[in-house]
């Protein structure tokens, strides 16, 4: 196996026990992203020269008895939203053309202090504003879309070009492009992983987390993100993540609530078979499958768009009256749709994401998890804006990936993407489990437990 190939916990271990040199695998990570880019397009800047020099030091750190844990040596790609100092965060915008972080955001501060290392910063959706990432090619087929917003991220993992990455999450943007290139996405808990230094979509439920091949890779790399920062309003006092899920793929006594309505609503016949078959893998486990049904779903896409509109038209108020050309058309687009939105709609939105974690509270009591598609429908070709389902109803693509994703931004709750199979096309399937605030121990259970009934995770054929 080629060090490129490696999970994040195998080169860990590999590091650890000087088998392996992070210049090594520096190395074959950027030999892989310039065999690569060229087909998929996941980075806006490689850094490779920093990368290689970076690796050197880790390598003489580690030989010096200097090891600092399982992300020392591991090359990262972060989402181009994250500032890291004395590189360009353009959050894949014309607008932010020229602009140079002056200081680390905390949780590229957090990934150096781990010794992780940089390879480069991956493409978004302009600003996080959509869920298709239009730049970037999905690593199983060019042809169709990587997800969105983080989809440079997410492609990067799958394709061996990164071991793993930073996305962020406010509508489902970590683990949509997840889903849909067959990797692993965590949207913590919001206000764990603190905000501090990344562009901003929509305060209220921005999220940053780990993109990884694994989910034990996601533990390692959630365990030095998390932490409060005073410097991120947001950010709280949490219990402290556990290192690693474990081990034994048994779920007896584990609660998972299977919904009856909702998640399982205009959904791709080949998707809902394929998620309720890893639903039985987790009762095979042990699991005891729990029906439950979701609360006041009329207003999950009302209330997600009446909390994010009017946000990110508040952040972008400046630039979006005095470079507006500079926007690409669909953003600016949302960005004014922005502006006329009311003030007694928002103050309505943040009243119905009021009375539904109140809702959620409860049925997360009676369950331990939630499991349902991560997207009502794999990844669509680059040029297809709209679905229609069988009953004749028709919505938008970017409607229909955020969907099943936004109830875990609203709500604030962990929730996780693990991959469980591929369509007749080849292409990847995505469920998603969700769990109580500050459940990611929860999560990352289930989740390892599951992953341990499949074969070991294949890079995707970058195509």
């Amino acid at each position: 196996m080629r060090p490129y190939e490696l999970t994040l916990a195998a080169a860990a271990t590999e590091i650890r026990e000087q088998r392996l040199s992070p210049v090594e695998l520096v190395d074959s990570v950027l030999e892989r992203i310039d065999r690569v880019e060229p087909q998929v397009g996941a980075y806006v800047t490689v850094a490779a020269d920093q990368a290689r020099i970076a690796a050197r030091g880790a390598a003489q750190e580690i030989v010096r008895g200097g090891y600092r844990g399982p992300l020392h040596g591991i090359p990262a790609g972060l989402k181009d939203l994250i500032d890291v100092a004395g590189t360009a965060t353009t959050a894949s915008s014309r607008v932010r053309e020229g602009h140079r972080a002056a200081t680390d955001s905390t949780v590229a501060a957090r990934l150096r202090a781990a010794g992780a290392i940089l390879a480069g910063k991956t493409h978004t959706h302009e600003f996080a504003y959509g869920l298709t990432t239009p730049q970037t090619g999905n690593a199983w087929d060019g042809g169709r879309v990587a997800g969105g917003s983080s989809g440079g991220s997410a492609v990067a993992v799958a394709a061996g070009a990164a071991t793993f990455a930073l996305g962020t999450d406010t509508g489902g943007s970590i683990r949509v492009p997840a889903a849909l290139n067959g990797v692993v996405g965590l949207k913590p808990t919001y206000g764990l992983v603190p905000r501090h230094g990344v562009t901003s979509l929509s305060w209220s439920l921005d999220h940053v987390g780990p993109i990884t091949r694994t989910v034990e890779d996601a533990a390692l790399v959630l365990a030095v993100l998390a932490g409060h920062d005073p410097r991120d309003p947001a950010s709280l006092h949490a219990p402290a993540v556990p290192l690693r899920p474990e081990r034994e793929p048994d779920l007896t006594g584990v609660r998972v609530g299977v919904p009856s309505d909702y998640y399982f609503d205009h959904v791709d016949p080949e998707v809902a078979t394929t998620v309720h078959h890893a639903i039985a893998q987790l009762e095979a486990l042990g699991a005891r499958l729990v029906d439950v049904s979701i609360p006041m779903t009329r207003y999950i896409q009302a209330t997600q768009w009446g909390l994010m509109v009017p946000e990110a038209t508040a952040y972008h108020e400046h630039t979006l009256r005095t470079v507006p050309e500079l926007y690409q058309a669909d953003v600016r687009i949302l960005l004014e749709a922005g502006e006329l939105m009311s003030a007694g709609d928002h103050l309505r939105a943040q009243r119905a994401r009021t009375l539904m974690r109140r809702a959620w509270a409860p049925l997360l009591e009676e369950v331990d998890v939630i499991t349902a598609p991560t997207v009502p429908m794999t990844a669509v070709p680059a040029a297809k804006e709209t679905v229609t389902w069988p009953d004749g109803t028709t919505e938008s693509v970017s409607d229909a990936y955020v969907r099943l994703s936004s109830p875990a931004n609203i709500t604030g709750v962990p929730a996780l993407s693990v991959p469980v199979g591929h369509d007749t096309a080849g292409m990847p399937i995505g469920m998603q489990l969700l769990a109580r605030p500050f459940g990611e121990q929860t999560l990352l259970r289930v989740g390892h437990a599951y992953e341990q009934t499949r074969p070991a995770p294949v890079l995707a054929p970058a195509a």
